[in-house]
Formats: structure tokens, C-alpha cells, sequence
């Protein structure tokens, strides 16, 4: 089966940076767009940044500009540097990936487990 996992989340002060990694494994053959989303308690899960096989990124207005999404497609992981961390920025962080993948390929949309980001002031 198809794993997602996410690592690099923990607590920082405001100001502060965290880098965010998610390595895919499995039967894959090929990975599309990847993505992070997030997640804060009493909150709807929001797209915070997404990025095509080719490098094509897209980013939340509210992250523009301190996050910066990236990939590495030989290792098959999705990176999110987090810079100027707020403390609105606090919540679970998701990663995603649209992939071709199983004995007999099909193509979908897998999801980690999630990590914790919490940023005090």
C-alpha cells in the first residue's frame, strides 16, 4: 500500500521557521500534484500550498510570501518551509498526493497522517 509521511512539525516561537517533509512510499508509479493542507481545532482543513510534477506552485494568501512549497520527484517527497511562523499558523498540517499507483495502476488522491505545527507568542 501507498504511505505518506510526514515529519519536521513540532513548536516554535513566532518569527520562527520549520521545515516540513513528506516522503512517499509503495507500489507508485508516478506522482501528479502534491500539497499541503492544514487543519487548526474548531477550523475547516484549508489548502495552505500545492505544487505541480513540473515545479508549478500555488500558496493560501495568508501563507504567501513566508512558506515556500518544493519537491524532490527522485525521492518522491514534497518539502514546506515555514519562515516568520505566526501563531494563526498553528494547527495539524496534512500532506496530500495525486498519484498513479497499485498492481494494476490507478490513479488518486492519498493522504498522510499529519503533523502537529504549534507557534507560541
Amino acid at each position: 500500500q501507498v504511505q505518506l509521511v510526514e515529519s519536521g512539525g513540532g513548536l516554535v516561537q513566532a518569527g520562527g521557521s520549520l521545515r516540513l517533509s513528506c516522503a512517499a512510499s509503495g507500489r507508485i508509479f508516478s506522482i501528479n500534484n502534491m500539497g499541503w493542507h492544514r487543519q487548526a481545532p474548531g477550523k475547516q482543513r484549508e489548502l495552505v500550498a500545492t505544487i505541480s510534477r513540473g515545479g508549478s506552485t500555488s500558496y493560501a494568501d495568508s501563507v504567501k510570501g513566508r512558506f515556500t512549497i518544493s519537491r524532490d520527484n527522485a525521492k518522491n517527497t514534497v518539502y514546506l518551509q515555514m519562515n516568520n511562523l505566526k501563531p494563526e499558523d498553528t494547527a495539524v498540517y496534512y500532506c496530500n498526493a495525486n498519484l498513479v499507483a497499485g498492481i494494476i495502476p490507478i490513479e488518486y488522491n492519498h493522504w498522510g497522517q499529519g503533523t502537529q505545527v504549534t507557534v507560541s507568542s
